[in-house]
């Protein structure tokens, strides 16, 4: 599949496009988010629960491993760190074809569970304040969301 690149030249940006790429997802999708600390993973997740309708605030889920967040589809915001070297399966399945969209921070360290039709998505600094937001659609759903996102 293809790559796809968006470069945000602020944090508002990049709320942005989640919002954005929110409108266009459905039920069952998974997102895998990666990037350093402060890249902005945060950030783009909070634009996402937006554009899905979420009110609560949404803050990272490092201690909880998943927080549940409603809205127009559930949101199912992972931070899955903590799993490293553990073969803990804490219900992946039922979050990844349930009725929400499910966004897996450090998804490399559950790479068994995750299913192979997803969009993967990494936050990596450039110049200045800006980020580089890859995006890699891994199935022909993906590609549309992709393809209509960027027109």
């Amino acid at each position: 599949m293809s790559k796809h690149q968006i470069i945000s030249n602020s944090a508002k940006e990049t709320e942005s496009v989640g919002e954005r790429l929110a409108s266009l997802l459905q039920a069952g999708d998974v997102l895998t988010l990666e990037g350093d600390l402060g890249a902005g993973k945060t950030t783009f997740t909070k634009g996402l629960a937006k554009g899905l309708g979420v009110k609560r605030t949404v803050n990272s889920p490092t201690f909880t491993i998943v927080k549940e967040y409603e809205g127009r589809l559930p949101l199912y915001h992972m931070d899955v760190y903590r799993l490293e070297n553990s073969d803990e399966d804490i219900g992946f399945d039922e979050y990844f074809h349930g009725e929400g969209v499910s966004v897996v921070e450090w998804a490399k360290f559950i790479e068994d569970y995750l299913p192979a039709e997803r969009l993967d998505i990494k936050i990596s600094y450039g110049e200045g304040d800006s980020r580089i937001l890859e995006f890699v659609p891994n199935s022909s759903h993906f590609e549309a969301v992709m393809n209509e996102l960027l027109s």
